[in-house]
C-alpha cells in the first residue's frame, strides 16, 4: 500500500516542520535563558565585571632627616656635616 511519504512516515514536509518546531523550542528556551539572565537572576547569565587594575605599593618618600641619617650611617658625610645639615633642617622647619 503506497502512503504518503513513501514509507518515511510524515515525508519530506513532515519531516522539515518536525525540524522548524524543534529549532523554535530550542529558540525560546536560548531566549527565555537570556532573558532571566538580563533581569538579574542567580548570576548564572551576568557578565563577569573587570577587575580595575592593580596599583603598584610606593613605599613612603622618606624626609630630609631621615635621608641625612642614612647619608651618615653610609659614611657619605661627616659627623659635623652631619650636625650642620641637621641644624639647617631643623631650622628651616
Amino acid at each position: 500500500m503506497m502512503g504518503y511519504g513513501a514509507g518515511l512516515g510524515y515525508g519530506f514536509g513532515g519531516w522539515l516542520a518536525m525540524v522548524g518546531c524543534g529549532l523554535l523550542v530550542v529558540g525560546l528556551i536560548v531566549l527565555a535563558v537570556w532573558a532571566i539572565g538580563r533581569l538579574g537572576g542567580s548570576g548564572a547569565g551576568q557578565a563577569a565585571q573587570p577587575m580595575p587594575p592593580a596599583t603598584p605599593a610606593v613605599a613612603p618618600r622618606p624626609d630630609a632627616l631621615e635621608v641625612l641619617r642614612m647619608r651618615l650611617a653610609r659614611g657619605e658625610v661627616s659627623v659635623e656635616d652631619y650636625a650642620a645639615a641637621k641644624q639647617a633642617l631643623e631650622a628651616g622647619q
